[in-house]
């Protein structure tokens, strides 16, 4: 069936090209590496076209002696004098120090990823948990000094660690369901960040080819296919803070490439007790041709990290002089965690206008935590620490149709996906415990299997300067759980469905003005484990939402995004880790303001700034009681970076974040604040030398924070307050990497 559904599109999109010259041709950097969305315009003319993941292109009608101008950001811009038409063209494009007169709005939905690309350009590479600060507006906040996956923040959500975000690496995705620490968890530290070729983001539930945690957004990460040089890489930091990383290529002909990447980290972290932290990762990949439109991409990798923590702890033990802000209430937290991913991307070229994406991945995951979050609130004598433990082998797939055409009047594109996720998670545990060594209760414990099926259709309508872009996707979960400590045996199962329409419309007005409305539905699932032992009917809640904005390009050198955004939750889900639920919070509204800067002053200078601001309720809860616990209502981020061609290069980079409740009255505030980091580095032939220094001023602040009623040993009553983990204090780091 599947053949003749594709015999039948190659039939009908070939009646736009029966009588059209067409030029075929491929597109690479001096590396002979392909280049993706290179934009190909046929000058005095409307026609254009982009080249796809393998670099090739197709454009057509093209007669002898047209011009083509050939753009792609970071590269220079060619003019290319079209010879026999009939001949395949091959272009090399040759890279060149970023400039922001090079960014043309171009009539996709996706034109703000500008803003990221940017980014990785003026800005270092760093950790990879400060990659996600690459998007716009996305807070981060680590609870155990990169043990744990960040605590996310982003449109007014607390997302804790990604029920609201949908996060993938090269098809893969990171997001865990039915997590034994929390819905949609996603740890991204698996990622060597050296290894990372550019970012996909996109706010909002707008995107038919994201599914399952796509509410407030979701980010997408591509490595490299190739190496240009083999480099390595030292750290040496405060705090006996110490990094290791090498990439070195295996592989590099025209055809085919492989490199091998590898990291270690340690550090014991600015508290009083050592964190004794340390992670290690490996990674390997190859890219070939399969044939001269066929490609084939193979990715291993390989995480284990293991830590100890010092937890949150309350404001009162500080003030009281009990612990300093680096102390503890129970230092005997940690955990470990370890992740093997095999991933598979298989490209399909069928004919110049219609190619299939196959992604294929298998993982196993481990994770044991350790956590005291009431002390002795529970338990008087022995405390309230908790073990959550789980052991996952995640395997699915995907396809993807793709295929563009084009007439005289008007032209686009469309997409028809399916694909299959199976999570099999086998004794997922809750236990209490005390001292790590001793199991005193197992408050749940089980096995669960769950499925997700799906499949979308997604297509662009270009018409003059409109870009009409309707969308639908589907979605089937099972969920089965087995509770080990029920008697007798039985196997508890739910099934649901979701449809997710969406319609995005553009308006192009010059390639400096785009206008966009998008618009859609989206979703995210609930804890397999709420689902069945609470029976909810609250298993596939949808998230409802619309962006009105545009991006604009005033001057050259200045590009701007701004938008005003709505986004309806049928339900807020809050994890409650020492009970092991997802709870419900009821209905939510979220609306607010987007704003992104980007401007180059003079050719070696660039300023940032993304402000947004959210207004953030409750619905079903009264007046005074409706706060969102530690919704962000204002962030600002911005910085002040220069590459020089002397070889310097550096910058500042600023957050704030404003107080913000912490619970649903208002009655105790999460402190916001502000901190200022700096870098400076000088690149001389194949050496870079580089010093960062994290929180310059030395500030007092709180990384995370949490409203939580607790008692410690020697108090009678309980006391609900602020619990934190401090931020990071100054701290200065030293880099020194060798590329050969």
């Amino acid at each position: 069936m599947k053949r003749y559904f594709i015999v039948f599109f190659c039939f009908f999109t070939s009646g736009f090209y029966l009588h059209a010259q067409k030029l075929n041709g491929k597109i690479t950097d001096e590396f002979d590496n392909p280049l993706s969305g290179v934009h190909i315009l046929k000058k005095n003319a409307s026609i254009h076209a982009h080249s796809n993941d393998l670099g090739l292109f197709s454009i057509e009608p093209i007669q002898h002696n047209d011009t083509l101008q050939v753009s792609y950001m970071g590269f220079e811009t060619l003019e290319i004098k079209v010879g026999e038409v009939s001949k395949f063209l091959t272009i090399k494009m040759t890279e060149k120090p970023f400039s922001l007169e090079e960014v043309v709005i171009r009539p996709k939905i996706n034109a703000i990823e500008a803003l990221t690309f940017i980014d990785t350009q003026v800005n270092p590479v760093s950790t990879s948990q400060e990659i996600l600060r690459a998007v716009p507006g996305l807070v981060i906040g680590q609870h155990a000094g990169g043990g744990k996956a960040e605590q996310i923040f982003l449109r007014g959500f607390d997302i804790d660690h990604g029920t609201d975000i949908n996060i993938s690496v090269d098809g893969l995705p990171v997001n865990m369901t039915s997590h034994a620490h929390g819905q949609g968890y996603a740890d991204l530290h698996f990622l060597i960040p050296e290894t990372i070729e550019n970012i996909s983001f996109g706010k909002g539930p707008y995107y038919a080819d994201q599914g399952n945690f796509n509410t407030s957004g979701y980010v997408s990460f591509h490595t490299k296919d190739r190496l240009n040089q083999s480099e390595i890489k030292l750290e040496l930091g405060q705090f006996n803070t110490q990094r290791i990383m090498g990439m070195f290529n295996l592989l590099n002909t025209e055809n085919h490439a492989a490199y091998l990447a590898t990291e270690f980290n340690m550090t014991d972290g600015p508290f009083d007790t050592p964190q004794n932290f340390n992670r290690t990762n490996i990674m390997a990949k190859y890219t070939g041709l399969i044939n001269s439109s066929d490609q084939l991409s193979v990715l291993i990798s390989h995480l284990t990290s293991k830590w100890d923590a010092s937890g949150q702890i309350p404001q009162r033990a500080v003030d009281q002089g009990l612990i300093t802000r680096f102390g503890s209430i129970d230092d005997t937290e940690g955990g470990f965690t370890s992740r093997t991913n095999a991933a598979a991307e298989y490209v399909k070229t069928i004919s110049d206008h219609m190619a299939i994406q196959n992604n294929l991945y298998y993982a196993t995951y481990d994770f044991e935590l350790y956590s005291n979050f009431t002390f002795f609130l529970n338990d008087p004598v022995y405390g309230d620490q908790i073990r959550q433990k789980e052991q996952r082998k995640l395997y699915g797939f995907s396809s993807e149709l793709q295929n563009d055409f084009h007439t005289e009047k008007w032209d686009g594109e469309f997409q028809i996906g399916v694909g299959l996720r199976n999570d099999s998670n086998t004794d997922i545990e809750l236990s209490h415990t005390y001292d790590r060594s001793i199991t005193l209760e197992n408050i749940m414990l089980g096995d669960i299997f769950e499925t997700n099926y799906f499949t979308y259709i997604n297509a662009n309508f270009n018409i003059g300067k409109w870009s009409l872009q309707p969308a639908l996707r589907y979605d089937f979960f099972k969920f089965n759980y087995n509770d080990q400590l029920m008697e007798p045996y039985e196997t508890q199962s739910v099934s649901k469905g979701v449809f997710s329409p969406k319609f995005n419309l553009l308006y192009n007005h010059s390639p400096q003005l785009q206008g966009y409305f998008k618009s859609g539905i989206g979703f995210h699932s609930n804890d397999a484990r709420t689902i069945i032992q609470n029976r909810t009917d609250e298993i596939l809640p949808s998230a409802y939402g619309f962006d009105l904005g545009f991006i604009w390009k005033p001057i050259p050198k200045l590009f701007v995004n701004t938008a005003y955004w709505y986004l309806f939750l049928e339900q807020e889900f809050v994890y409650v880790g020492d009970e092991g639920v997802v709870e419900p919070s009821g209905r939510s509204r979220r609306n607010g303001f987007d704003f992104s800067l980007r401007y180059q002053p003079i050719s070696w200078l660039f300023w940032d700034a993304d402000l947004n601001y959210t207004f953030a309720k409750s619905i079903d809860e009264p007046d005074g009681f409706d706060y969102i616990p530690l919704a962000p209502d204002l962030t600002l981020m911005s910085g002040l970076n220069m590459i020089h061609p002397s070889g310097f290069y550096g910058g500042f980079k600023w957050r704030m974040v404003d107080d913000r409740p912490a619970n649903e009255d208002n009655s105790i505030i999460a402190k916001g604040y502000n901190v200022v980091d700096f870098n400076m580095g000088y690149q001389w032939k194949k050496s870079d030398f580089n010093v960062s220094i994290q929180n310059l001023f030395n500030t007092e602040w709180n990384e995370t924070q949490f409203a939580t009623e607790t008692r410690l040993f020697d108090e009678s009553e309980s006391v609900e307050e602020i619990h934190f983990i401090p931020g990071t204090p100054f701290q200065a780091k030293f880099s020194y990497t060798y590329k050969f």
